[in-house]
Formats: structure tokens, sequence, C-alpha cells
């Protein structure tokens, strides 16, 4: 219906946060630098602006990594995942009123518990006297999964979702589910309505809405769910137009494939017979009952397949390495280009299966109790001759055009000696030809991306996901919990103290016991006194994890205590290194 022209979103400071006409050299052919397959799905993902899907319901595309899309009611628009940035969901609200008319948001629904569903919301509304619905239990694992492993997960992420790389034929091409993240201001309005059970319907602004919940999928939380009056089926991120992430590069806990298996056979079940449109919150549509059902089923297939058949290997004694080199597709399912693994791919996702039955461990003792990998990387250029010899068989391997081998090679080089400038340089070209050639959008940008680290390119910033709202809503037992795995072990070995938390705006009591070096948690402190009793709400308490000083706390006993406490704790390293030891 429309574009938004220039594609180019800024904060209030002018920074940019998100530049879609950086892509715009895609409209040309596919260079050498690129996969067809994949070049094609860029060309796809970067086509922006406001889309009807049917009568009454719009998404805006490419103005984020994921669609907004609007649902006109009575009254004003049901707004559905509003983004990953107030700015970018402002921008797309403001592309819609400009050609639909100045409604009110009358509605927000969250499909699941994924910042880019959620994290816009403030730019779409303050949330009041609306309701806004999510799956059950979406606060918990919205903010949960940014407490323990946050800062090595947006670490991880720069690689997967290229941030650092120019937008050009040789760099970033997206991430296979959109366009890439942008870079503005994360916010978080909470639900006041849950869904509980699949079957519950609700109507917002007279729109009647049919739920199934689909709980450890894509997300731990998560929901499709049914416009009846529409004859449109949102299928949130349970069915995109590629093969999804049984476990996402950037690292969390591994998904169930068998769980994503049986709940699209669900919606098949459930909503075939009453869609004439099927949609999601990444990608395009899919229109017909025949289309829809020939859609979903093949995505049904293609997670049963790669379940069962990684068990069925399993069983056969094979480890995830030799099962991802073995596992091959059905040709009816290879032929349907929305299987294909331009975010997700078959290699990772069958691991990651193996990963989620067996572990990390693969059975061999020899590998029970490995060198970690600078020291194991010394021994084996020793054993090789040395860094010229590892460099010459490496550069042999390239010519034979095993660059898989060649990278291992050279990565040993590295790990053996981070100063080794020509083996950093070679492993930068081998990683930046494989980035080339990977159909897969994730594995091209961590390739590219550890070869611009390699060559000492500076990187770029994430999204900041510890914004106001996602530390307010924190539990005061997930802000301990945090607290806890900040606290420097060897450095507390000798330390035993208990400190007393009464948060007086919540009205709780908590206990922290430092005991051997581990911060011990419990809600309700038992009989005895405390060495230390504070008193203060949980946003004093937050500001102390950001760094606030101590002084002026309320507090009886030994008030050195809690800075004891503090210089316990050990900030995380958010630019630790990957390719380089």
């Amino acid at each position: 219906m429309a574009k938004l022209s220039p594609a180019l979103i800024r904060a209030a400071d002018g920074r940019v946060v998100w530049d879609n006409d950086a892509y715009d050299f895609l409209s040309g052919d596919c260079p050498a630098t690129a996969h067809p397959s994949l070049w094609r799905q860029a060309q796809l993902c970067a086509k922006q602006g406001l889309f009807e899907v049917t009568d009454g319901i719009y998404q805006v595309r490419g103005l984020d990594l994921s669609n907004m899309t609007l649902v006109e009611g009575h009254r004003g628009v049901v707004v559905i995942d509003p983004l990953i940035s107030t700015e970018c969901a402002a921008a797309a609200l403001r592309l819609y009123r400009d050609h639909r008319g100045e409604r009110p948001v009358t509605g927000l629904i969250y499909t699941h518990s994924h910042v880019d569903h959620f994290g816009g919301a403030r730019g779409v509304t303050d949330g009041a006297d609306i309701p806004i619905i999510a799956p059950a239990h979406f606060m918990e694992h919205a903010v949960s999964e940014n407490v323990f492993a946050g800062t090595a997960m947006n670490r991880r992420a720069l690689y997967m979702y290229g941030q650092l790389l120019p937008r050009t034929p040789d760099g970033h091409l997206g991430c296979g589910l959109g366009m890439g993240t942008s870079s503005g201001t994360v916010s978080l309005i909470p639900p006041n309505l849950a869904i509980t059970h699949t079957g519950q319907e609700e109507t917002v602004d007279g729109v009647r809405i049919v739920f199934q919940l689909t709980p450890d999928t894509e997300a731990p939380a998560e929901m499709n769910f049914l416009f009846p009056d529409h004859r449109a089926l949102c299928m949130a991120e349970n069915a995109t137009h590629n093969l999804h992430n049984a476990l996402t590069l950037r690292g969390a806990l591994v998904r169930d494939t068998r769980f994503w298996a049986r709940y699209l056979d669900e919606a098949i079940t459930l909503f075939a017979d009453r869609a004439d449109v099927a949609f999601a919150s990444h990608h395009w549509p899919t229109w017909g009952r025949d289309g829809i059902v020939t859609f979903l089923s093949r995505q049904r297939d293609l997670y049963a397949y790669l379940h069962d058949q990684t068990l069925r290997m399993v069983n056969l004694g094979l480890t995830s390495t030799e099962i991802a080199e073995a596992m091959q597709v059905p040709p009816a399912l290879e032929q349907a280009w929305h299987t294909h693994g331009y975010y997700g791919s078959v290699s990772h996702n069958v691991k990651a299966i193996y990963q989620r039955y067996l572990g990390w461990f693969d059975g061999n003792p020899a590998h029970l109790w490995e060198h970690p990998p600078a020291q194991q990387a010394k021994r084996y250029v020793e054993c090789l001759g040395g860094g010229f010899a590892v460099r010459a068989l490496a550069e042999r391997y390239v010519g034979e055009g095993d660059l898989r081998f060649a990278a291992t090679l050279l990565n040993h080089a590295v790990f053996a000696d981070e100063s080794d400038s020509e083996a950093r340089a070679l492993l930068a070209r081998v990683y930046t030809r494989l980035g080339h050639g990977a159909e897969n959008a994730t594995w091209r940008n961590f390739y590219l991306t550890g070869a611009a680290e390699l060559t000492g390119r500076p990187s770029a910033g994430m999204t900041d996901t510890t914004a106001p709202d996602m530390l307010a809503a924190l539990t005061a037992e997930e802000v301990f919990d945090s607290l806890s795995i900040r606290v420097n072990g060897p450095k507390a070995w000798n330390e035993r103290f208990a400190i007393d938390w009464h948060l007086t705006d919540l009205d709780e009591h908590h206990r922290t016991t430092m005991s051997n070096g581990a911060l011990i948690h419990r809600r309700t402190p038992p009989d005895g006194r405390a060495d230390l009793t504070l008193r203060l709400t949980k946003q004093r308490l937050l500001g102390l994890l950001g760094g606030e000083g101590v002084d002026a706390i309320d507090h009886d006993g030994d008030i050195a205590l809690l800075r004891r406490l503090m210089a316990l704790l050990e900030e995380p390293r958010p630019d630790f290194t990957i390719v380089t030891p």
C-alpha cells in the first residue's frame, strides 16, 4: 500500500536506529559474494512498508526484525507485536495512520516472549485502559533470559545478527528472518490479560480472537490465534518462511521440536477450515486453505523429521557431528523454499536436538577432559611443526577446497599465538569465503564478523535489553539471582555473613547468606538475626546493582557488610573475545 520514504528511523538524539535504505543494493543481480538462495531471501525480507493482509488487517514490514500487525476494530486498532524499539514502532504506527486514519490503539497483543515482539510497546501506547494480551508466563520468560546469560547472549548476538558488518553485497544480507535488529529504545508494558488455555476466546474492540497456546516451541511462552470473523490466522513465530532455530546461535535453552511439530499439527486441525489467510510475525502471508495446509504441513513435517531422525541415529550410536553430516531432508521438503535454512540450519538444529536429549558429551572418554582451546592449540601447533607449517598445511587445504579443515587448522594457529598476523589474515580470508558461500544468513554473519574481528575492525553495539522497563519487570528473586551470579567465588571463599533485605514497596522480606563463595537466597528469612538488616525499595536495590553507593540506606547492623558484598561482585565483560584467545 505504501512505503516509508526515506526508510530511516532516528532516536530523539538524532542517532539512526534503523536504515532499510542501506539495502537498496539488493535490487541488483546476485554477486559471487552471496549464495543465490540467500540473496533472494534477503530481497524479499528487505521489502518494507504497509501491506494489506486481508480486509481490516494490515502489516508493517521491513522497519525492524519483526512485523507489526494492525487489526481494525470498532473504535480503533489492535496492535500485534510492536517491534523491538519504540522509535520503530512509532514510525510503523505513523505509516499506518497516514493511510488508514487516526485510529487510537485499543488493544495490544504480544505473540511471545522475545524482545522483537514487545520492545516497542511504548511507541504505540502507554497501556492505559486497554487490554494487553500475552500467553501465560509471558513476563517470567520475557525478562528471565537476560538475568543469567544476557551479557554473553548479547555478545554472541552481535555475531549472529551481523551488526558490525557493512551493508554491501559482500557484507550484511540480513539474518534470514528479517534484515536485522533495530538499536532504539526497548520498553515493556506488562500484560493485563493472560491466555491460559487453548480455545480461550477474547473480544477486543469488537474483534473476536480464538487462541491456541503453544508453550516451549519457538519461545517458552507463545501462542497462535485466529480472527474468525476475518478468517485470518496468526502463527506468531511458529511457522515462518524458513527453517527456524531449535537452538539459536546466540545461545538459549534448546527448544522442543517434538512439541513444535505437534502444535503445528494442532493448528491445522483447529484452524485450517476457518482461515483464508495465514500470517506471522516475520515474512509474508500465505493465502487460501490449500496453501495454508500445505505450508503448515511442510513446516510440521520438517521439525518432526529432524527430531525423529536425529534420535533414530542417536540410537544407532552416531554423535551429533556425525548426525549433522548424515542428515538428509526429504526432496519434497527440500524443494519448498520456506523449509530452507536461512535462519536456523539442519546442521545446528540436529546438534541442538542431540544436546537436548544427551547433553554435550558424545560418550568418547577422549573428550571427557580435553585441554582448553589455547592450551590444546599450542600442542597441536607444536605437533604439526610450528606456525609456519600449520599455515602451509592450511593453504594446501584451501587450494583443495576444504575450507572447513583449513579453518580448524588456522584456528589452532591463532589460539596458539594470537600475534601471528599471517595466520589471522589467512583465517579471516577463509571465514570470508565460508560466509560468502553460506545459504544460512546467521552462519554468514558469524563467519564475516569473525573475519572482521580477526583483522581488527571495530565492533558496534547491540540493542540494550537492560532497559528500565525490563529491569523494573524483574521479580525480587530474579534480582537476587542476578546478584548471585556476579559474585567472584574465589574472592568470597572465606566470607560468611547474612543480610536481611526488607523491600518496603513490596512488603517482602529476603535473606542472602554468603557461604563458601555462594550467595544463598531465601524468600522468608529464618529465625535468628542477620548481621545486617536493610530497608529499601526494589528500585534502590536495582540501583545498588547498577553501581549506586550504599549511603543513606535505612539499616540495622554493620553497613560495612554491604560494602563487602558489593566489593565481591564482578562486572560482566560485554566485549569478551570469541575468535582469539
